[in-house]
């Protein structure tokens, strides 16, 4: 009871902020600055409780008006932000002044029970082991063939036949999920060196982690998105409402991790540094914790960040038929040239010459980033090239989202799907990665950026010319406020086979 009370004095304290703010306001002339709105004492909380539901919209809307697409974002109760979707900004967050710009304390604590220390979590010397040893393992010659027979095995054994069956039957599918479960099992096999089959598999124990791991990220994200960062913290303390759903959903996600971490410790001194996970087990002073930490952060990079791309792929090609025959003439080029048949897999040059598909997908993580925003810290009091001040402390945040429907950067045509802006004289052309930051960039680029390149073409591929994807909702899916943007309902689709 004095758990509920206090809740309720707090609803009411919220509630009577807002309609001090709304009678002090309402009379007032609209200002005239553009920018987010500013209340006297609460700052923008009252438009963040209103576009909490939509807030990379908002952040989209707010900044395309902004000028530089900079502005200053001040809620009560922690420090000051700056949110920009500027490419020059970018640049000097994530390489000009790397070492000025850390993961922050605010997305530290924030995500700490879920993710740990892991890469994606951690600053200096703890951040630097973990891409050194990754970096190696990303790097050596074996994993693009490793990868390829992964991606090869998963497709032909277990992702075509799926489709093939619900071909025969009408049955609708949901291509999320089916997405989600193929990354799942590849990225286990490629840096745990373990197959969880949740694909086509024995799916009970996949599919309780699976969604712990989505409600654990999606549960990690309402704490940003909290209208005082105290009330998260409360509900932890006392173990209540969303806070205590979070416990849970962590608790199955550790056991599942831990699990691999005991399946490969007991490997150890069979098959010594043949995968990720390996490595870091291999350095004795590595504690269970923090391994686990890694395993967890691995997942989240290889899981869904692909199977949202992939998702998002499909929605759009069925809003653009035209597309989608591109993209088949191009397959069907590659395939005469090289005297090979459908249902034959293809090689890495192959994939390699798939330049309008590798345009597709391009074009699909710029408007639908896997990763919609980053959030960074101050170190030191700083001034931008945009001429934007930054104090020290403030939280920093540069949104892929908003940059990929920015007309100074990318036309009158944002908004438009067009792979043929990523093309010149029908060859691929890289774009700035401070441009397109879909990948990160500087010292924190993707370190399985062409893995992932790898896999979504090597899918898409093999999906397309086999298969008529017929998505059940042409409507814009809506999207999880998660760490990734994932489709809300998943994607329900039926399957035809060509």
């Amino acid at each position: 009871m004095e758990v509920l009370s206090v809740q309720l004095l707090i609803i009411l304290f919220l509630l009577s902020l807002w309609i001090y703010v709304y009678v002090t306001t309402s009379s007032q002339k609209k200002p005239t600055n553009k920018g987010f709105k500013i209340y006297p004492i609460v700052g923008v909380l009252p438009e963040f409780i209103k576009n909490r539901a939509r807030f990379h919209d908002w952040f989209t809307e707010t900044l395309s008006h902004c000028p530089g697409n900079t502005d200053v974002l001040r809620l009560p109760g922690i420090e000051p932000g700056i949110i920009t979707a500027n490419p020059l900004n970018v640049e000097y967050f994530l390489k000009t002044n790397f070492e000025n710009y850390p993961k922050g304390e605010l997305l530290i604590t924030t995500l700490e029970d879920f993710l740990g220390r892991g890469i994606f979590n951690s600053n200096g010397e703890l951040w630097r082991v973990q891409r050194k040893t990754a970096s190696y393992v990303f790097n050596t010659k074996s994993l693009r063939r490793f990868v390829m027979d992964n991606v090869v095995v998963e497709i032909s054994t277990r992702l075509v036949p799926i489709l093939a069956k619900a071909s025969e039957t009408r049955q609708v599918l949901d291509l999320q999920d089916m997405l989600e479960r193929f990354a799942f099992d590849n990225i286990c096999k490629v840096a745990f060196n373990v197959d969880p089959a949740s694909l086509g598999g024995d799916r009970t124990d996949g599919s309780e982690f699976m969604q712990a791991f989505d409600d654990a990220a999606a549960l990690s994200t309402e704490r940003f998105l909290c209208s005082l960062p105290l009330l998260w913290k409360f509900y932890k303390f006392f173990n209540i409402g969303s806070e205590r759903k979070l416990k849970k959903s962590i608790k199955i996600v550790h056991e599942f991790a831990d699990k691999i971490i005991q399946s490969r410790m007991e490997q150890r001194m069979e098959k010594k540094d043949e995968d990720l996970l390996s490595r870091f087990i291999g350095n004795d002073e590595n504690s269970n914790e923090f391994l686990r930490d890694i395993v967890i952060s691995f997942i989240l990079a290889g899981r869904d960040t692909t199977s949202s791309a992939l998702s998002w792929f499909f929605w759009l090609l069925s809003l653009n038929p035209d597309v989608e025959s591109n993209i088949l003439k191009e397959l069907e080029t590659i395939r005469s040239r090289n005297r090979k048949k459908i249902g034959d897999a293809y090689s890495f040059e192959e994939l390699r010459d798939m330049h309008y598909l590798h345009a597709t997908i391009s074009e699909t993580l710029r408007l639908y980033p896997p990763v919609p925003v980053d959030i960074l810290a101050c170190r030191s009091d700083d001034v931008l090239p945009d001429g934007a001040f930054v104090g020290r402390k403030w939280f920093v945040v540069y949104c892929a989202y908003a940059m990929g429907r920015m007309e100074s950067i990318w036309g009158k045509n944002c908004l438009e799907f067009l792979p043929e802006r990523w093309l010149e004289n029908g060859i691929y052309r890289q774009e700035s990665p401070f441009k397109f930051p879909v990948f990160h960039a500087g010292p924190r680029t993707c370190l399985g950026k062409h893995m992932a390149y790898i896999q979504m073409k090597s899918i898409a591929a093999s999906v397309i010319e086999r298969f008529k994807i017929d998505v059940q909702n042409l409507k814009c899916p809506e999207h999880v406020l998660s760490l990734t943007l994932r489709m809300k309902s998943g994607l329900q689709v039926r399957v035809k086979e060509r």
